[in-house]
């Protein structure tokens, strides 16, 4: 089953029970200054999460596209990419979790067909401190469904992530953990301000028994173990306590907020741990192998950054951005920076956007249209871009490795960004990969000279 149906099947899903399929939000978010990018799902929705009435409803569903740059070094390996959708369902003081945890798992198991049997989930073990209970409820109502599928349903009390990874899951099918299992704004219910929502979730993950455990993430393998063993396909979030001066108290209304992987679910279906095997990224690799001649076994990371970073740079500019050296255009102009360096790794050394940006716009020409309409604007604004870039580019690969005896300062690192216009990201990510050192300090004495630069600039050296 490919992404597209997976996609179309869910909205469907969701809609024969009384939800309202509503469009996807901008990249950039609306109104909100807190944040540069629409980071998940529920993101544009969290005024209706903390209480206003949604204009078409309490049921609500969509597919969400998203941008988190936090984990761009992680760009490379079988599951991590900055740009991804989140299939997502609501229920704004509607139903609650013995409707959802079922309705999700049917949808995993019998309209996209995954195994049961390959199925694990995390529940919330509880805040004694805080006085919230443990979430047995929903352990409850997984285990009516795994019992009822014929599987066993131990469960296993975990705590934390270090914990688990220390003495195991012992197979258990449900693991509880404490805040890794908890959602608020503030990520801890102990800085949660007074007046703030907040609740437990449970999260879906999925087994690949042929990805070998990685003990550089612990002794036993577990649900939220990241050696890639188990995949998490997406959460239910419960929003049902609000915090008070004394501790906690129900909400008057409780919510549901499920967030769910299209990329990932997409994997499973297919049986495989890769995501870019899948009917959004493949195409696009497929794309880069013509033009370079090399295949993606041999240069799998390089393909997978490009493929990913030119996804995401895409979607900024149809929802207005343009590469700049600010907020959001930044961010957009590192994605396409990067893209090129990789580029380089694969011999394609010429201008390629142009052969990109037509797939990427084929790929999604039936649920985003709009990209498939500003293919031509995307590519003047992504190729203008590409080609300033690219005039500095060698100079700057053959600066820094001039450094290769003597490693890299801060100082260094600022020329190689004010001069050739590396991102320093860039710069040390491109030094580590090379082997040259980057000194300990690099980052105040970069700090220093960016601060000097913006003092010359406000108190210009006059004309003599």
């Amino acid at each position: 089953m490919t992404a597209d149906e997976i996609r179309r099947i869910f909205l469907e899903f969701m809609a024969e029970r009384g939800h309202i399929v509503i469009p996807r939000a901008p990249l950039i978010p609306k109104d909100d200054p807190t944040t540069l990018f629409t980071g998940s799902g529920m993101q544009p929705l969290l005024p209706y999460l903390l209480g206003a009435d949604h204009p078409a409803g309490a049921r609500l569903a969509d597919s969400q596209t998203c941008l988190r740059v936090q984990d761009i070094e992680e760009v490379g390996d079988n599951r991590h990419t900055t740009f991804f959708e989140m299939l997502g369902n609501w229920s704004l003081g509607d139903y609650f979790k013995q409707e959802q945890i079922p309705q999700v798992w049917t949808f995993l198991t019998e309209k996209v067909g995954l195994d049961p049997a390959r199925i694990y989930v995390s529940c919330f073990s509880g805040d004694p401190e805080n006085g919230i209970p443990k979430d047995d409820e929903s352990a409850a109502i997984w285990t009516g469904l795994f019992e009822k599928a014929g599987i066993s349903s131990a469960q296993v009390d975990l705590g934390t992530e270090e914990h688990a990874a220390a003495v195991g899951t012992d197979g258990a099918r449900i693991a509880f953990y404490g805040k890794k299992n908890w959602w608020c704004r503030g990520g801890k219910a102990e800085d949660m301000p007074v007046g703030e929502p907040g609740g437990p979730d449970t999260e879906i993950f999925y087994l690949f028994p042929t990805v070998e455990h990685d003990p550089a993430y612990g002794r036993h393998c577990h649900q939220n173990c990241d050696c890639g063993r188990f995949i998490e396909l997406g959460n239910s979030v419960f929003m049902e306590y609000r915090r008070t001066e004394s501790g906690f108290e129900p909400l008057p209304r409780r919510n549901v907020d499920y967030g769910g992987g299209l990329a990932r679910i997409a994997a499973a279906a297919m049986d495989t741990p890769d995501v870019f095997r899948i009917g959004l990224l493949w195409p696009i690799i497929e794309r880069l192998q013509e033009l370079s001649g090399k295949t993606y076994e041999d240069e799998t990371r390089a393909m997978r950054v490009i493929a990913d970073h030119l996804r995401g740079a895409t979607f900024l500019a149809v929802d207005g951005v343009q590469p700049g050296n600010k907020a959001q255009g930044y961010v957009m102009r590192r994605l396409i920076r990067r893209a090129v360096r990789f580029a380089f790794e694969l011999g394609l050394e010429e201008n390629f956007f142009p052969q990109i940006i037509p797939t990427i716009a084929g790929i999604y020409e039936a649920h985003f249209p709009e990209v498939a309409e500003h293919a031509e604007y995307v590519e003047r604004i992504l190729v203008k871009e590409e080609q300033a870039f690219r005039r500095t580019l060698r100079k700057g690969l053959k600066q820094l490795n001039a450094y290769r005896a003597t490693g890299v300062t801060g100082q260094e690192l600022f020329v190689l960004y004010d001069t050739y216009g590396f991102p320093v990201e860039l710069s040390t990510e491109e030094a580590e990969r090379k082997g040259i050192a980057v000194s300990a300090g690099w980052q105040a004495e970069f700090d220093e000279q960016m601060a000097a630069q913006r003092a010359r600039s406000q108190h210009p050296v006059p004309h003599t």
